[in-house]
């Protein structure tokens, strides 16, 4: 569904607050006719009633009540990112609200697309609209902000920091939106929503499967979006808004002060080999065993390649230097498989693979490399009910791994 006309939602909120279309027009200097036109779109879009009509009034219906917190939260979202960039960049005490009522839901998803592409031309094919519309579009935003938006670059076009904040808030802003549809679906029992999952390796092949069996099993319409990536790439998103919840490995200190983590269960790392290594053999491995074979490991700076980097540091020894850089968990099967290359890896992801004797794992001391494994979600994010089920089933499937 697409995003609602923005000039629509302030009259939803206007007629919402003044619980009547004469104070509303008053307030927000827009003729009665208009705001019954724009009230009645935005029912049909929502395919939903948002108001009761009385004799002394207007009252939001339970899915009024919904769109107004979400749409509330989305203009917050806008209010808040275009107060900041006039304050930086104008040093003028213009009202954010002023500016909200002159800016289009267009012009915001030009703005998004120009800064995601860096590019005019590209934004307007993921837009399908000409170029010259977005070119259009982000000028009037530029205008009416009175800020620079993008330069021009060696590379094309890039985002000034303006514009960066300002594609942040909308995203955001959309999510809001989105969210709110969502709920009033779910009122009128036809919940098909879609729940975003950045995830990485470990949460990828044990709790997150499950979770999603069991929880399909109660909402069976509602989608399960997954998107795989490296950490830094999974936050970025999780805090533009692109993902609602990211799954695997946490760190300390948190990564941002605008996220909040939770630990789910932290398991101990293991070394795997091939069911047949010739390390199966020895009743003891020390470190210096380990030096004799090639391994695959994921890429650096990651909690695993830190614990893997330093089994040879505390024993000082030089590291292994036959070495396979992947977290894919087929390519890191086969290869065991193949050879006597040696992986650290949580026994749990392996799981299927030792219990049909494809692969086992080696004897060696590793307690001290408990990974706490749990969730991150942006701080102020509002989950619908749909979402916290999802949550309490993370949770609840977690605990068979403690």
């Amino acid at each position: 569904m697409p995003i609602p006309n923005l000039r629509h939602l302030r009259v939803f909120l206007a007629v919402t607050e003044q619980k009547s279309i004469t104070r509303a027009s008053n307030s927000i200097f827009l003729s009665q006719p208009a705001i019954t036109q724009a009230i009645a779109k935005l029912e049909n879009q929502l395919g939903a009633a948002l108001f009761e009509r009385h004799s002394d009034g207007m009252y939001a219906t339970p899915s009024g009540d919904v769109w107004y917190n979400r749409v509330s939260r989305a203009i917050n979202h806008l209010q808040a990112a275009t107060l900041t960039i006039v304050k930086e960049n104008t040093n003028k005490d213009v009202p954010s609200k002023n500016l909200i009522g002159l800016i289009s839901t267009t012009q915001l998803k030009a703005l998004v697309a120009v800064c995601e592409a860096q590019n005019f031309s590209i934004a307007s094919r993921n837009l399908g609209i000409s170029q010259s519309s977005v070119h259009r579009a982000a000028r009037d935003l530029e205008r009416l902000l009175g800020v620079t938006l993008f330069e021009k670059s060696s590379l094309g076009i890039s985002a000034t920091k303006a514009a960066q904040n300002l594609s942040t808030a909308t995203k955001l802003s959309f999510s809001e939106l989105r969210q709110g549809i969502y709920e009033i679906n779910a009122l009128q029992f036809r919940d098909v929503s879609t729940i975003t999952v950045g995830c990485m390796p470990l949460a990828r092949t044990t709790i997150l499967p499950k979770s999603i069996l069991r929880f399909n099993e109660r909402h069976p319409d509602v989608n399960i979006n997954m998107t795989d990536g490296p950490y830094p790439d999974l936050l970025h998103h999780l805090r533009q808004g692109d993902i609602d919840i990211m799954l695997g490995a946490l760190r300390y200190p948190a990564p941002a002060d605008d996220v909040i983590q939770e630990e789910l269960w932290a398991p101990s790392l293991s070394i795997v080999a091939r069911n047949d290594h010739p390390l199966m053999k020895q009743e003891t491995v020390s470190a210096q065993d380990l030096t004799q074979y090639a391994w695959v490991v994921p890429a650096k700076e990651t909690p695993t390649r830190n614990a893997f980097e330093n089994i040879f540091k505390d024993a000082n020894i030089d590291l292994p230097t036959r070495i396979v850089e992947s977290s894919s968990q087929i390519l890191i099967r086969e290869l065991l498989i193949e050879s006597d290359r040696l992986t650290l890896i949580t026994a749990s992801q392996v799981e299927r693979e030792i219990n049909i004797g494809l692969l086992k794992k080696i004897t060696f001391p590793l307690d001290h490399t408990r990974r706490p494994i749990g969730l991150c979600v942006r701080k102020s994010w509002l989950p619908t009910m749909t979402q916290s089920h999802f949550l309490s089933m993370l949770r609840e499937v977690s605990e068979n791994f403690r």
